[in-house]
């Protein structure tokens, strides 16, 4: 194992370093015409894992622990007291137990998606360590996703991973829509994406932002949020407007949220708030804006008065998730002191449910269309299912390796996807939906 660093945080990595040797090799999951190739060079080679492979005992990422020098139990419990989760404020992930008092821990062991496949043709990456809004659904077979310069497309049901967009050279829109920049942007760095009913945009290290409707080849609009110098775009989400139509949120460091119309891509809002955000979440009213950035408290916003409604005061550092239930009166935030934060509207003063992760920041939150899981994401190696019908008292853990770039339910909340970024093991991991009637493995 070795450490690698990314901005000011240390991540550890399997570096494919083995050091016992092994006499024979499963021909299920490493083909005979493998059996020639050297340890190192057998680490490295690229195997999907299916559903049938993994309850015959193949690891989901296949990582093949019987080759290595250590057991999977024993390297879990090395990461967990290893892994250096990044606080903006000192200490406030020991710091959190204190407000877990009067609240019922989680239990796990439920079990909501099952394991189908992973994909290591997929190699999601991650440029700014703290956004990690990277993959995106859109069906239960079709992801979209950042990896380096570029937008992957993944089709599940073809098996297929085609490149959507390369940022590597010059992007200029094919459409002459007021207000964008006809030069469009060189080698611009990617920051976040959202995906949502064909349309996509993508955010910049430096503001930028990009359209593209997914069916029409080109993109549509160009454009900069900001010219300022600390102007990443940390997040961006899709919503339906409540007068109709689709409407995008965009956050900056600036201290800034716009919001642009998906017809015409016309800045409608800008909102100034007293610190960078990090995210946004509008309610399915369309009229409630839950704003979270670099500040231990968030604000509950109303967009039509533009006023404050309430500061959510809990959180021990800065948060980087939040979404909205679709019952409209509850919603989560994610936090760097390691905890997400159920709340109420009804009653603000204290959350309905303090959830707390197992090794670092909660960066990714969604719950599912029809409102009975919350999916939360850790920043690496655990993602978490939470049973909204049960109070937030009951979940599924799902446990592997690795820095996570994002995780999506596809609109129907049949499938959940997560991106992996690792130097060894990235990939794109896909869980469909358990119900009580059960499916053969198939594709469809």
């Amino acid at each position: 194992m070795s450490y690698y660093e990314v901005g000011q945080v240390e991540y550890m990595v399997d570096d494919g370093d083995v050091t016992d040797s092994v006499d024979t090799i499963d021909e299920e999951y490493y083909p005979a015409e493998d059996a020639n190739l050297d340890e190192y060079d057998m680490l490295m080679k690229v195997t999907d894992t299916s559903a049938a492979q993994a309850r015959n005992g193949k690891d989901i990422q296949g990582i093949p622990w019987d080759r290595l020098n250590i057991k999977r139990e024993s390297y879990r419990l090395t990461r967990l007291e290893q892994y250096k989760n990044y606080e903006n404020l000192s200490s406030s992930g020991d710091s959190v137990d204190k407000s877990l008092k009067g609240y019922r821990l989680t239990e796990k062991g439920d079990k909501y998606f099952d394991f189908f496949h992973n994909t290591r043709l997929v190699k999601p990456t991650i440029l700014h360590f703290q956004l990690r809004n990277l993959v995106w659904a859109t069906s239960k077979h079709d992801v979209y996703l950042i990896s380096n310069y570029s937008i992957m497309h993944w089709s599940s049901l073809c098996n297929n991973l085609t490149e959507v967009l390369n940022f590597s050279g010059q992007i200029v829109p094919t459409e002459r829509i007021p207000g964008t920049l006809f030069e469009g942007f060189t080698q611009m760095q990617l920051s976040t994406l959202a995906v949502k009913d064909r349309f996509m945009v993508v955010g910049g290290f430096h503001g930028e932002l990009v359209c593209k409707n997914v069916d029409k080849p080109g993109v549509s609009f160009c454009a900069r949020t900001t010219y300022e110098e600390n102007a990443i775009t940390n997040a961006i989400e899709i919503f339906d407007c409540s007068s109709g139509g689709l409407h995008f949120m965009v956050s900056n460091n600036d201290c800034g949220v716009r919001e642009y119309d998906m017809e015409r891509f016309q800045l409608l809002n800008h909102f100034c708030f007293p610190w960078p955000v990090n995210h946004t979440s509008m309610n399915p009213d369309g009229k409630l804006l839950t704003v979270v950035g670099d500040d231990c408290d968030g604000i509950l916003f109303d967009t039509h008065n533009r006023k404050k409604i309430a500061s959510i005061v809990g959180h021990l550092d800065y948060s980087f998730a939040c979404a909205w239930h679709p019952n409209g009166r509850i919603f989560a935030t994610g936090n760097q002191d390691k905890t997400c934060r159920v709340w109420d509207l009804r009653k603000l003063s204290m959350p309905v449910a303090i959830l707390k992760g197992n090794i670092g920041a909660f960066r990714s939150i969604h719950f599912s269309k029809d409102g009975k899981f919350m999916v939360v994401a850790e920043a690496a190696d655990f993602v978490h299912v939470y049973n909204t019908h049960e109070n937030f008292e009951k979940r599924q853990e799902i446990d592997l390796f690795g820095e996570i770039t994002g995780a999506s339910l596809s609109p129907d909340d049949e499938s959940l996807y997560i991106g992996v970024w690792d130097r060894t093991y990235a990939s794109l991991l896909q869980y469909n939906r358990r119900h009580s009637y059960g499916y053969l493995d198939s594709l469809v």
